[in-house]
């Protein structure tokens, strides 16, 4: 856990969602509009179907460019894929194993266990996939940007067809409204329908925004609602144990006033 948060402090300095562009480029972003966010709040919690909806948009449209290193196959069944349906998506993968008797690496079919494949081989495939910019993997990428889920959901919604007038756009850039400098290598990933989702809810492009979103707040930190849970449980016990204490005062204070008035 400590390992998490270590990691997700050390990625707001170095990543930008999305991939290339200067992260911290001349000019500012204006602030993400602020959006109720099921999950935050002291009694927030993960909206299951969202959820459902935004791993459908990360592995259809995310997945190609950007990794998940934290999150494993076995982890889907936390957002309410059953123990066979998580093994089947995993079984959709080949994941490198070994070595073996012969001491050759190998591949095989993803098991629960294994973490989500990276799509590529290492950074330089990435980069040069990507016309030099690097996709940062998206485990803490809610934790790694100020502003969170809004900004993320801002950052996919931003996007322009084109830059203002006078404003300079890079060769192979693309204009978005909310990211630092404006400019950004990653063309728009989201647009109408660019999902069929499985619950029949319309793709629009707020609504694939809004759920991969939510998705990847989940991914960031999956563990939220038992912390929550926890948490509520400890203040009950506190709220109890202060009662009880507060009780013991009362009833002691009253046995030594009564001592003291038959003593006088």
């Amino acid at each position: 856990m400590m390992r998490r948060h270590l990691l997700a402090a050390v990625a707001a300095l170095t990543l930008g969602f999305g991939i290339g562009g200067n992260a911290m480029a001349s000019s500012e972003a204006p602030s993400a509009p602020s959006r109720d966010w099921q999950q935050e709040g002291i009694f927030g919690t993960f909206n299951d179907a969202a959820l459902l909806r935004g791993f459908q948009v990360f592995k259809e449209v995310c997945a190609s460019c950007h990794s998940l290193n934290y999150i494993a196959f076995r982890n889907l069944v936390e957002i309410g894929f059953t123990a066979d349906e998580a093994k089947a998506i995993a079984e959709e993968y080949e994941v490198e194993d070994g070595p073996d008797d012969e001491g050759e690496m190998f591949m095989r079919p993803g098991r629960l266990s294994d973490k989500w494949p990276a799509p590529f081989a290492n950074d330089n495939a990435a980069r040069a996939s990507n016309g030099g910019a690097m996709p940062p993997d998206l485990s803490l990428i809610i934790k790694a940007r100020p502003g969170g889920s809004d900004y993320i959901h801002a950052l996919l919604v931003g996007y322009e067809e084109e830059a203002p007038e006078h404003f300079e756009l890079a060769e192979g850039m693309y204009y978005n409204h909310y990211f630092p400098g404006h400019q950004i290598a990653m063309p728009t990933p989201l647009y109408e329908e660019a999902v069929e989702y499985v619950d029949g809810t319309e793709p629009t492009v707020e609504q694939l925004a809004s759920d991969v979103t939510q998705f990847l707040a989940w991914a960031a930190e999956p563990e939220l609602e038992e912390r929550k849970q926890t948490g509520l449980k400890v203040l009950i016990f506190l709220g109890i144990f202060t009662a009880l204490l507060f009780a013991i005062y009362k009833r002691t204070w009253k046995k030594l006033k009564q001592a003291q008035k038959t003593e006088s």
